[in-house]
């Protein structure tokens, strides 16, 4: 099995904050124009929660997320699923070895730092539901023993919201179980010039950037969010979002205990990423939607489809214009 002892706390100093700017500085290096989506993608890993990027293909999903491994100095690998994809693909099997008699383990692809679920939605319920429990517990049974993953530990999960042919769409909860469900979108004229210029010089991108941080140094982040604070007003405001969103006649699903503590503890690592230690209310703003639009159901939805996440968005702006920030 892997070795973690690699990426095991040690006493090193603890890196200052302004190394998380110098990374984003870093990965927008190869991914151009989306420094939100960067910062989003990074408080989910500091946040120890998973992302699920919704988005038609060839908008910088991978590139994201190779780009975030190799600046973090952590372990990457790409699963793309299918329909024929088995959970002992993804989570690893036991081999009989005739030579000793007895049985090998052989550790699938999660066993890494940051694994990309490429179409995670073409998977079998089965496969998906191996994938979310592992993200959930942080550890894989295989046979009769249970092995803990790597730290840190980030599943970038990736679905077409546009071809629906031969998918198993995620139920909602296990849509629950992402941190975060984000859209990339196209990117301005500056930033697709730019890509176009980069492919015309057929250099292999990833070999300009620099590693930043180091593992033990991302646990490290990692147990700095509990040291950011939080003023009662603004916790007062998180939960005026979150009992909106129970009470609005205009969804038929509010946002759960666990949707809360998911927004509570996102805004706090973006908070990190932002060069603070203390919580601002543009910071539970900026997560709002991100953090809860895929826990919520409209009143009309018949399901977890792309209008009807985008209907949730729609409403949950709505909700937010009402709510009055503290100051």
């Amino acid at each position: 099995m892997p070795d973690s002892s690699a990426t095991a706390p040690t006493r090193e100093a603890r890196p200052s904050l302004e190394l998380l700017d110098h990374l984003v500085q870093e990965v927008e290096k190869v991914f151009h124009g989306k420094r939100g989506v960067v910062r989003l993608a990074l408080s989910a890993l500091l946040a120890r929660g998973h992302v699920l990027f919704e988005d038609v293909p060839g908008v910088g999903k991978t590139t994201l997320s190779q780009a975030l491994a190799k600046t973090l100095g952590l372990g990457f690998r790409r699963v793309q699923f299918t329909a024929d994809l088995l959970p002992s693909d993804v989570l690893g099997v036991s081999v009989y070895n005739p030579l000793t008699a007895t049985f090998e383990t052989r550790p699938g692809p999660i066993f890494t730092n940051v694994v990309v679920a490429d179409e995670i939605n073409r998977a079998p319920p089965r496969t998906q539901s191996g994938l979310l429990e592992a993200m959930q517990e942080g550890t894989v049974t295989i046979d009769d023993r249970s092995f803990e993953l790597p730290k840190p530990f980030l599943v970038m999960a990736t679905q077409n919201p546009l071809e629906h042919h031969g998918t198993y769409p995620l139920p909602e909860s296990q849509l629950d179980r992402f941190l975060m469900r984000i859209t990339i979108g196209y990117p301005d004229d500056e930033a697709e010039r730019r890509i176009l210029a980069e492919d015309a010089a057929h250099e292999p991108v990833m070999e300009r950037l620099q590693t930043v941080l180091q593992p033990t140094q991302v646990l490290q982040l990692q147990n700095r969010i509990d040291e950011v604070q939080v003023d009662p007003a603004i916790l007062d405001y998180l939960m005026a979002i979150v009992t909106a969103t129970r009470t609005t006649p205009k969804l038929r699903m509010g946002v759960s205990p666990r949707g809360n503590m998911a927004l509570y503890r996102a805004a706090r690592a973006f908070a990190l990423t932002q060069g603070r230690t203390y919580l601002v209310p543009d910071d539970v703003r900026s997560l709002a939607v991100p953090c809860l639009a895929h826990r919520i159901l409209p009143a009309g939805a018949s399901g977890t489809t792309l209008d009807a996440h985008e209907e949730a968005a729609a409403i949950l702006e709505g909700l937010l214009e009402e709510i009055e920030a503290p100051v």
